[in-house]
């Protein structure tokens, strides 16, 4: 069964068009342990959504697991840490921002909301096309 996820980066950082660009790419550097146990959970094919945050603060675009849970190759001798690489999908018609799934009673307990400081959270399926609707993407 397909699950969601939802990651988040800094766009000055690493923003979805650079994933685009590359096409896939490995997402590693996470170094929390919730984020960490996610991302093991992430299966191939599963949906990822991608969040900027800093100033945007919104979805943008759309990811897939194409690779799942390995050692992660920027952790050197740092732990015991998890990569999962990533393939980009399509941007969404329009970004979501944070204000608006704040305000969306269909979200309001999502794990953006939640629990805002992870990098890796899973989404249900009815958050996930909540966001797609809000997007105009459907």
């Amino acid at each position: 069964m397909a699950q969601y996820w939802l990651v988040k980066s800094e766009p000055d950082e690493y923003s979805w068009s650079d994933l685009k660009k590359a096409g896939r790419d490995v997402w590693d550097g996470i170094r929390n342990y919730q984020a960490r146990n996610f991302m093991r959970d992430m299966r191939w094919g599963d949906t990822v959504l991608f969040y900027h945050t800093g100033k945007e603060r919104s979805i943008v675009g759309l990811a897939s697991v194409i690779r799942t849970a390995f050692p992660d190759p920027s952790a050197g001798e740092a732990g015991d840490w998890s990569a999962v690489e990533l393939k980009s999908g399509r941007r969404l018609k329009h970004p979501v921002t944070l204000a608006q799934i704040k305000a969306d009673n269909a979200l309001k307990n999502c794990y953006l909301v939640r629990n805002s400081r992870l990098s890796v959270m899973p989404i249900t399926a009815d958050e996930y096309n909540r966001v797609l609707v809000l997007a105009g993407d459907t």
